[in-house]
């Protein structure tokens, strides 16, 4: 319920502030006076986008906000969702700066639009001219029979899971199966028209039996393959330096040390020198047998060069193929392969599993839109009853409303397309509302169904903005009597133009335009019992009310 709403630096309006009735409140006013101002304000609280040309002073930001008692909305779970502190008292605000950046807040907190919109879609429900004409929509009507068959509402006040959402969350989980299923579909296409391509370079690399390193071995041995008369004449040269030619380093070391021997006795220094001299005669011993042994090995081979060329060869031209420079480059291309091949194995099995749950999701969701669907069905006939009844205490006694029927494939609704259909004169066959449904007639259907609704959900604060459009006198007495019945359960806040329906207020707020030296703005004012006939007076009259005028509308408000 709304407790208390300000408005400053709106468009027309510099400051305003309203504490609406728990029940039943009317704003009137001239045409032109400011009340649609305010709901654009209240838009804005709600939601929608801020536009800083409608700022009344440029160079001050606007600022709009409500305070609502929430206490008994079950909405500790949104607010939990969204990381909000929740308290009874809930306080919306909209800033708009002159540079046009707009700003919310949710109990002081900063939020987004998104974040604001849901909160505020709790609290208030405005049903302007616009909103009516959306009764010809044929799934805002599914809507509203959902309502009145209770598959949903707000089920946030409910506390349990509404039919509707129960189903709803089902038809998602299907869809995701589904939507699975065609993509594992589309891949396993593609994997197959890909599969041979993908096997013959697979079955090539498992051929060529690649080892890492084996490219730089292949490379080292084919050097020295290529190399190997010259390799075996100079490592022959090495091994007669060292030990076989007459002037051998070897002989030379070992007499070198033979001679050092002697003079050990002069000096400990000699004896250490020695040790090393016979350390570097062990050393190259090591090498001259290295040597030896290196050019006993080195041999011409012409078939080994050739295997050789040939294994680098294949080598060469798998990375020329696949664009890469080494062999541990080639085994990764080789695993990544080995995973598409393997995949179109895995993915039938994937495919039949996924197909397996989708299916069984599809037979639940038919399931629960069955017994949705038996729902809505029978709601038609009570609905059809209660509308026709309504609708004749309006002025309407002949008007007829059948509700049409078919069934669908699957959808986030249901299996249920219906259409509203209406006549409101004898003898005429009822056709969509869109077609048979004048503005007033609109308005009175609008009004009924919502007044039907307000038993079977918890909206908190509605708004009407002149639903009472096309209707008059005794129909307009039945009216605001509909109004001030849904007050009971509901907070009602409404624009109007009628006396019959100001004056079945609980609270009476008159918007005005007030001239100042350099601006008009907008102002709006609460009425006391004297100022309510005289602003009904005007209602029924005009400028310059008559005495029976003043008593009309004395009359009026003593209903």
């Amino acid at each position: 319920m709304l407790i208390d709403l300000k408005i400053k630096n709106y468009a027309l309006i510099e400051k305003l502030e309203m504490n609406p009735s728990p029940v039943l409140n009317i704003i009137t006013g001239e045409t032109g006076a400011g009340k649609s101002i305010m709901l654009g304000a209240i838009g804005l609280l709600l939601g929608n986008r801020a536009d800083s040309k409608l700022l009344f002073d440029q160079e001050q930001k606007c600022v709009i906000e409500g305070v609502f008692d929430i206490s008994s909305y079950n909405l500790k779970e949104v607010f939990t969702a969204e990381d909000l502190d929740y308290d009874d008292q809930c306080i919306l605000r909209r800033e708009i700066s002159p540079s046009g950046k707009s700003r919310a807040f949710v109990n002081d907190t900063p939020v987004t639009l998104d974040v604001i919109r849901k909160i505020g879609e709790n609290l208030m429900d405005i049903h302007s001219q616009h909103d009516t004409l959306q009764l010809g929509d044929t799934s805002y009507q599914l809507n509203i029979l959902d309502v009145y068959a209770g598959n949903t509402s707000l089920d946030i006040y409910a506390g349990n899971l509404s039919y509707l959402k129960d189903y709803n969350d089902t038809y998602r989980k299907y869809k995701k199966l589904d939507s699975d299923y065609r993509k594992l579909e589309d891949q396993l296409a593609q994997a197959q028209k890909e599969l041979d391509y993908h096997t013959f370079l697979l079955n090539e690399l498992e051929e060529a039996n690649l080892q890492e390193s084996e490219q730089e071995e292949l490379e080292n041995e084919l050097k020295q393959l290529e190399n190997a008369e010259d390799i075996k004449v100079k490592l022959t040269q090495a091994v007669q330096y060292l030990t076989e030619s007459e002037f051998n380093i070897t002989s030379a070391l070992k007499d070198t040390a033979h001679l050092i021997s002697q003079l050990a006795q002069f000096s400990p220094k000699y004896d250490e020198l020695r040790t090393r001299t016979e350390s570097c005669m062990i050393e190259l011993s090591d090498i001259a047998g290295e040597l030896e042994d290196a050019e006993r090995k080195t041999e011409a081979d012409p078939e080994r060069t050739v295997e050789v060329q040939e294994r680098l060869n294949m080598i060469y031209t798998l990375q020329r193929k696949h664009q890469v420079q080494s062999n541990a480059e080639l085994l990764e291309i080789q695993r990544d392969l080995e995973g598409k091949v393997g995949s179109v194995l895995n993915l039938d099995s994937a495919i039949a599993s996924t197909k397996k749950a989708m299916e069984e999701a599809e037979k639940e969701v038919l399931g629960k839109a069955a017994i949705l669907s038996e729902r809505r069905k029978s709601s038609f006939g009570h609905f059809e009853k209660e509308l026709y009844i309504l609708l004749a205490e309006l002025g309407m006694p002949n008007a007829r409303i059948v509700i049409q029927h078919a069934n669908t494939a699957p959808s986030a609704t249901g299996t249920d397309e219906i259409s509203i259909l209406f006549s409101a004169n004898k003898g005429a066959q009822p056709q969509s509302l869109v077609k048979a449904a004048s503005g007033g007639e609109f308005s009175r259907l609008m009004l009924s169904v919502k007044y039907m609704l307000a038993d079977k959900t918890a909206l908190p604060t509605i708004i009407f903005d002149e639903i009472d459009t096309g209707i008059s006198g005794e129909v307009a007495v039945k009216v605001g009597k509909m109004m001030q019945q849904m007050a009971q359960k509901h907070q009602i806040i409404a624009i109007s133009h009628l006396p019959q329906i100001a004056a079945q207020g609980n609270a009476h707020y008159f918007v005005y335009k007030h001239d100042t030296e350099d601006r008009t703005i907008s102002r709006i004012k609460k009425l006391n019992k004297e100022e309510r006939v005289n602003e009904i007076a005007h209602m029924i009259a005009g400028a310059n009310p008559s005495a029976s005028a003043f008593k009309s509308a004395k009359e009026l408000l003593s209903m």
